[in-house]
């Protein structure tokens, strides 16, 4: 009998990969605080959700290997480059034409943080489930 991680360990793995890619995009968001005419992006989680649903849906093709080292491809893949990432509307106009509003970017940052812990954390717990289940625990 085989273990399927796939369904052992649910979206977590990709809500990691999600969380982690946001974490840069906020960070670009800070950091980019005093830039003139730089407009603040997010990721959106429902709209990678949404696609991905979309994409479980379709007819899926998989890749032909010609050698048992090649890696397969798999998982949400650059969550960047598709619908996901979008223009924040400003709460309040800069005369600069920046729209980032650092209190805001600050706030989802923190809260994208506990968020990408809470997914670790279930990840982390799935994991010793799965070595107690190995060792016959």
């Amino acid at each position: 009998m085989s273990i399927s991680f796939d369904k052992a360990l649910g979206i977590h793995q990709q809500a990691l990969a999600f969380r982690s890619q946001r974490a840069e995009v906020l960070g670009n968001n800070i950091a980019n605080a005093d830039t003139p005419n730089y407009k603040a992006r997010d990721l959106d989680f429902s709209a990678v959700l949404a696609e991905q649903a979309e994409k479980s849906t379709k007819e899926t093709f998989s890749l032909d290997t010609t050698d048992n080292r090649h890696i397969a491809a798999e998982g949400f893949g650059d969550m960047m480059a598709g619908a996901a990432l979008r223009y924040r509307i400003p709460t309040q106009p800069s005369l600069d034409q920046n729209t980032v509003d650092e209190q805001i970017e600050q706030a989802n940052y923190a809260e994208n943080a506990v968020q990408f812990q809470a997914s670790f954390t279930l990840l982390n717990s799935k994991f010793k489930g799965l070595m107690s289940a190995l060792r016959g625990e």
